[in-house]
């Protein structure tokens, strides 16, 4: 059966996708330039070797990038999408997993730099309701940085069902709110944990909360309201990368 393809545009998300052995790379076309960049930073694998490439002018490459005002840095890929990982099979027999969850968050950039994130700081997975995920977005893509191709996402069809399902399955759920009863570094993080985020604009859904076993904040400046989900993210992720490495 043939996936579906579409275009992926930068430097990072085109590399990292051409590296990736379990990613179907259809066509790249690329200036002179670019196509030299990518030998020089891999002189010991021909990334290109079963790859149908292009050469184009940067001129001739704006077109793919136009519409959605993005730089693409003279590269371009049309790609296949990965296949799916399954969550039930995913956690069987693993312990002190973490994953995080987005609860409708639909922005392109704010995934794609959580993804990046998360993929930096070893996150196990990011879950995500299918309807939401941007699968296509090159703007997604060029903000994950190549991250795409090392993060486990699991789309589904209900986060509620798949929150409760978890639950069952030894995972503490933390909704992250500016409102939580205690700050997130106060947490010991133990076992399998999932950190839930909700949308920029309206926070977690009251449903969710219901299957939320605790409620974290990160503590910032009074003066300041909030911060940009994926700064958050980042910073949860860091404590949680750092807390391993420690009691390793």
């Amino acid at each position: 059966m043939n996936k579906s393809s579409f275009f992926i545009v930068g430097q990072h998300a085109v590399m990292e996708a051409l590296r990736n052995p379990n990613r179907k790379v259809l066509r790249v076309f690329l200036t002179e330039d670019s196509k030299k960049n990518i030998h020089r930073k891999n002189p010991n694998h021909n990334l290109l070797n079963e790859v149908k490439v292009y050469f184009k002018s940067k001129k001739e490459l704006d077109k793919y990038t136009s519409k959605d005002q993005l730089m693409h840095n003279g590269y371009v890929a049309e790609i296949e999408h990965l296949d799916q990982p399954d969550l039930k099979e995913f956690i069987k027999g693993k312990n002190n997993l973490t994953f995080v969850c987005l609860d409708e968050v639909t922005d392109p950039r704010n995934i794609g730099s959580l993804i990046r994130s998360a993929a930096s700081f070893s996150i196990d997975g990011l879950i995500i309701k299918e309807r939401h995920f941007p699968r296509d977005s090159k703007l997604m893509y060029k903000s994950a940085s190549g991250c795409m191709e090392h993060m486990n996402i699991f789309q589904v069809s209900n986060i509620n069902s798949t929150l409760k399902n978890l639950r069952q399955k030894n995972f503490w759920v933390y909704g992250f709110d500016s409102k939580g009863e205690k700050n997130f570094t106060d947490v010991k993080w133990e076992g399998n944990n999932i950190l839930v985020f909700g949308s920029e604009g309206f926070g977690m859904r009251k449903h969710t909360s219901k299957y939320t076993d605790f409620f974290v904040k990160i503590n910032i400046n009074n003066n300041i309201e909030s911060l940009n989900i994926s700064n958050s993210a980042a910073i949860a992720f860091h404590h949680l990368d750092f807390l391993k490495k420690v009691n390793k």
